[in-house]
């Protein structure tokens, strides 16, 4: 019998949480890397290259490689074998490591947990508690995988119950587009079929627990009709165009993961999960000699990536551009911004619409300004800010019409694509709309030279800041005549792709 130590269960916990914010398992990496080396794509490439930059800079400087250091989920294998030496339940155990590893004093991971969700969305400060999956299992370990999980990439699963002869490959590729890129390719889609409802979700989230190996199952074929799926979608989804960011290129997902189980006969669940450019997922066994803690890569493993923001962008001083220098961005262009802007996300943008509908004044004018939807992570040493990436930005969507039409903003950047209506009131408002790379968020940062709360302080990572940066690159991802790239893009590397496939 084995006995497990409740603080080497709470240690392992956090030491693989700590290391999973700032440490992509390189199989992510290689994989990227070598989509980055085919790419045709310069927007998709730029992308990407900014994503192995941010990668190698988080492994180096041991900060998160995404601001939304995530949601932590958690499958646990208990072997029948197992006694506890422990005063805490299982759970409680798990959570006291993840309250560890996010409130590390030299790497403060960013809280997102908010208990009451459908009532005062109340942040917890320490993310817990996490969702945590436990079987009881022949032997006498304790296995477990973790992730963190962003709340941009889960925000997109889908699940539908398809007849039993439906096409899974169709509602997949029907799907897909729909997820937009708030989900942050390129990345994994994780697939489950069969069992209910429920277990065809947990079984699309475990399958993104598995490494990057797509390109061995290419070589080796395929064994069952799982692997048949998995070669089918991952060039079909591939064919769709919609590229890293969903700026348009040739890799959208990096690889396809199902896993599957026996159904009623009336039935068939899917569930499509997707992982972001910010996959980070870690495993370790317990088996009563301590902790189990994780093993730093070599950085010498890590591409070496050059990548020069300036090289043809336009540089932008945002304390005095004015909505005329604005009609001249084209759709595509880089920026670099420097200057001051203000940020602002879900709950600060709820915020001031409420304040306008009672006829309240805002407590910072945005004539004129640019707002940036971001929850940055807290900083630590000589830091401005932590890792400060884009939040997915059509979240904002419903509020963009009235924030053009009140306020006078003049600029939003966030991530990914806008939806239509926002277009058509950036359009009329003659506004812009610029994007950031959602996996790059302390590249970004750097750009930040300063940081201050200026509104809203009791939202925490959601209150008003005033960041002042120093070249920031961003992309005109809608300009002021409603020309959206995230859609151009994808529709021109969709006929390219078909147009070499017909040949």
């Amino acid at each position: 019998m084995t006995i497990i130590r409740q603080q080497d269960l709470i240690d392992s916990v956090a030491d693989a949480l700590q290391f999973i914010s700032y440490y992509h398992p390189l199989d992510f990496i290689h994989a990227v890397h070598e989509a980055y080396l085919r790419e045709e794509s310069k927007a998709a490439k730029d992308a990407m290259a900014q994503i192995l930059i941010n990668s190698r800079m988080c492994a180096e400087g041991k900060r998160p490689i995404c601001q939304d250091t995530g949601i932590v989920t958690v499958f646990v294998e208990v072997g029948m074998d197992v006694q506890w030496d422990a005063e805490l339940s299982l759970e409680e155990m798990i959570n006291e490591g993840v309250r560890r590893a996010y409130l590390h004093p030299d790497n403060k991971l960013r809280a997102s947990i908010l208990s009451d969700p459908a009532g005062a969305r109340t942040n917890t400060k320490d993310n817990t508690p996490a969702v945590i999956h436990t079987s009881i299992v022949k032997g006498d370990q304790v296995d477990i995988q973790l992730a963190a999980k962003g709340g941009g990439s889960e925000n997109k699963s889908k699940m539908v119950m398809l007849n039993p002869s439906d096409s899974i490959v169709e509602w997949v590729l029907k799907t897909v587009p729909t997820m937009g890129a708030g989900w942050c390719p390129p990345g994994m889609l994780g697939i489950g079929i069969g069992g209910t409802a429920e277990k065809a979700a947990i079984l699309a989230k475990k399958s993104l627990m598995d490494p990057v190996n797509i390109h061995q199952l290419q070589a080796s074929g395929a064994h069952n009709t799982a692997d048949k799926l998995r070669l089918e979608l991952f060039d079909a989804v591939n064919n769709l165009g919609i590229g890293a960011q969903g700026l348009g290129g040739l890799t959208t997902v990096l690889d396809i993961k199902i896993l599957d189980y026996p159904t009623h006969a009336a039935s068939l669940p899917v569930c499509m999960i997707p992982n972001c450019a910010a996959t980070r997922h870690a495993h370790f066994v317990l088996n009563g000699t301590g902790p189990s803690l994780q093993t730093p890569p070599r950085l010498d493993e890590y591409p070496d990536i050059a990548w020069d923001a300036s090289a043809g962008a336009r540089k932008v001083n945002l304390d005095v551009v004015t909505p005329t220098d604005v009609l001249t961005w084209q759709p595509g262009e880089t920026l670099l911004l420097s200057g001051k802007m203000l940020t602002g996300r879900d709950a600060a943008h709820k915020r001031m619409i409420d304040m306008m509908s009672r006829g309240e004044p805002l407590p910072v004018d945005l004539a004129g300004r640019f707002i940036y939807y971001v929850g940055p992570v807290d900083p630590v040493r000589d830091e401005a800010v932590g890792p400060a990436g884009p939040t997915t930005a059509t979240r904002m969507d419903k509020f963009t019409s009235t924030m053009l039409e009140k306020t006078g903003l003049l600029g939003m950047i966030g991530k990914a694509e806008r939806g239509q209506i926002a277009i058509d009131a950036i359009k009329a408002h003659k506004a812009v709309y610029l994007m950031a790379v959602g996996g790059a968020a302390y590249l970004v940062s750097k750009a930040i030279k300063s940081a201050e709360i200026v509104a809203f302080p009791e939202l925490g990572m959601e209150a008003i800041y005033e960041f002042d940066v120093q070249d920031m690159p961003v992309t005109v991802a809608v300009d002021a005549g409603g020309t959206s790239v995230h859609q151009t893009g994808p529709a021109q590397w969709y006929d390219i792709i078909q147009a070499r496939q017909i040949t």
